[in-house]
């Protein structure tokens, strides 16, 4: 399955719209990694593993993408978009979206 966020790929042609799809993930953080994540916000730094909770979000959204684009028929998924949003009680829990048009090329 071929994925860009650019409207086409370049060298192939687009046979066929199977329609707009789209995957979600929302992961919750635990309480002793907000601790440390705040402890790291304090004295600076990349909290790697907020990095790796969103690292793991993306690839569970853009997974479930591909699934449903199968689903449709389609070998491509162009146009994607990923949106990121912090939901629940304080900030508690962190969801990524994406969506896409799924399209046969050839």
């Amino acid at each position: 399955m071929q994925t860009t966020t650019t409207p086409s790929i370049e060298g192939k042609r687009i046979t066929r719209y199977c329609g707009v799809v789209a995957g979600e993930a929302i992961l919750g953080a635990n309480l002793f990694k907000d601790l440390f994540a705040g402890v790291r916000d304090l004295v600076g730094g990349r909290s790697a593993t907020y990095e790796r909770e969103l690292q793991r979000a993306r690839e569970i959204a853009l997974q479930e993408l591909e699934e449903r684009a199968a689903e449709l028929g389609a070998n491509a998924v162009v146009g994607i978009d990923l949106d990121y949003e912090v939901l629940g009680q304080g900030g508690s829990m962190l969801m990524v979206s994406a969506s896409g048009t799924a399209v046969v090329v050839e």
